[in-house]
């Protein structure tokens, strides 16, 4: 069957099989590996990425069920070479070790703060509970998004954050260069 959606801000058309999850699609087919793939039983909440600027996890979903959609995955937080504040606060607070749930947790924040600009702390403990990270005890998770809750525009030199949160006008390729580089890798 062939689908259609918006994938980091680039229309994408494919065939595919209608089982294909979408996690499977956004690695396999679309070559965007910062979506990463863990427990088989949607758990972990690794394969977070926004559907229509909703944390979804991508294992939990059919890609054919994306078609029409708008997705973003990690690959889409940044501005050409510009870090989204959520990725600045995940650096500047120290919010990774080994990074595999990292991908998740930055698009859960990036949806929380774009609901709620300025959340305390039980709310971002609260949006982050659907994700298991075994390495931080979350607390330097937590200091990662309080961080870019205070710095909206700290990533762009003094733009406006929604500059900042508008980078889906990046060619996913050179996004997806950007982000693998900067990423560990479990």
């Amino acid at each position: 069957m062939q689908i259609s959606m918006t994938v980091n801000g680039n229309e994408v058309t494919s065939e595919i099989e209608p089982r294909v999850l979408l996690v499977h699609y956004i690695r396999e087919v679309l070559g965007l590996t910062g979506t990463h793939w863990g427990c088989d039983t949607s758990n972990c909440g690794t394969c977070v990425v926004l559907i229509d600027g909703q944390p979804v996890k991508s294992c939990t979903v059919l890609a054919a069920m994306a078609a029409g959609h708008d997705i973003r995955t990690v690959e889409g937080l940044a501005s050409g070479a510009t870090l989204d504040p959520v990725q600045q606060g995940f650096m500047e607070e120290h919010g990774l070790q080994c990074g595999f749930c990292t991908p998740g947790m930055m698009l859960t924040a990036r949806a929380l703060l774009d609901k709620n600009p300025h959340p305390d702390e039980g709310e971002i403990r609260q949006a982050i509970s659907g994700q298991i990270c075994r390495c931080t005890g979350y607390a330097t998770i937590v200091r990662s998004v309080q961080w870019a809750a205070a710095h909206p525009a700290a990533a762009t030199g003094g733009e406006g954050a929604d500059e900042v949160l508008d980078g889906t006008d990046t060619v996913v390729e050179d996004v997806a260069a950007e982000t693998d580089n900067a990423e560990v890798k479990a």
